[in-house]
């Protein structure tokens, strides 16, 4: 295998960790935004925390939003990712101060998009969204917040108000070293295209949705 070598044929060491690439204005429909760029080098994935206004360092509103092809950009009804996402932004703007970050390679709970619509098939035939996972022997979540949290100590954060359903994200933070004050509902009314994977997700995998025993009707 050919090692890199520089001009003086020492191997040139492989950079590790986040580092911050770009900043760039992003004027958006919910409002203005900065848009800072960053590469993670453990992972080779190009990742994005959208900041709006002077964000200070404790207490900052914070959305850890996982890509959701289908629901962010199709609009998918089998999630309420998009609806989320949408919220999010939504809600550091009338803040008037936050960030979303947004976390590449989380597609599907981390096992990518064709994976994701395998498990969607198998949740078709009647399987929940948890059994669809280990069906295709694949995990339930195999996300990681260690480049959210870095991306956050770059941004001189130290302490969030998480928009999180998801008990996991709040102690995944903490174990990062950044401190959760408070955690923030991030309720989307359900439908009925999505109702059975949000039951699920509370009954399986511990997510806070209250919100669901108010629709006991839909199928």
């Amino acid at each position: 295998m050919t090692e890199n070598l520089g001009v003086l044929g020492t191997k040139t060491p492989r950079r590790t960790g986040v580092e911050r690439v770009v900043n760039a204005p992003l004027p958006t429909v919910y409002g203005k935004f900065q848009a800072v760029g960053y590469m993670d080098h453990d992972r080779g994935e190009e990742q994005v925390a959208l900041v709006h206004g002077d964000i200070g360092a404790e207490r900052v509103l914070v959305r850890l939003h996982s890509e959701c092809l289908t629901g962010d950009a199709f609009g998918s009804q089998h999630c309420e990712c998009g609806d989320q996402l949408a919220a999010a932004m939504r809600a550091v703007v009338a803040e008037g101060s936050g960030i979303v970050v947004y976390l590449r390679g989380h597609e599907g709970r981390g096992i990518g998009l064709l994976a994701k619509l395998r498990a969607m098939a198998l949740q078709a035939e009647g399987l929940d969204t948890v059994e669809a996972n280990l069906a295709l022997g694949l995990p339930v979540d195999a996300r990681d917040y260690g480049v959210a949290a870095g991306m956050l100590h770059d941004l001189g954060v130290r302490s969030v108000r998480l928009m999180s359903n998801n008990p996991l994200k709040r102690e995944a933070l903490v174990r990062h070293g950044v401190q959760v004050d408070e955690q923030v509902p991030l309720l989307i009314p359900p439908c009925e295209s999505n109702i059975t994977y949000l039951r699920t997700k509370r009954e399986r995998m511990d997510h806070h949705l209250p919100h669901l025993d108010a629709v006991a009707h839909l199928s």
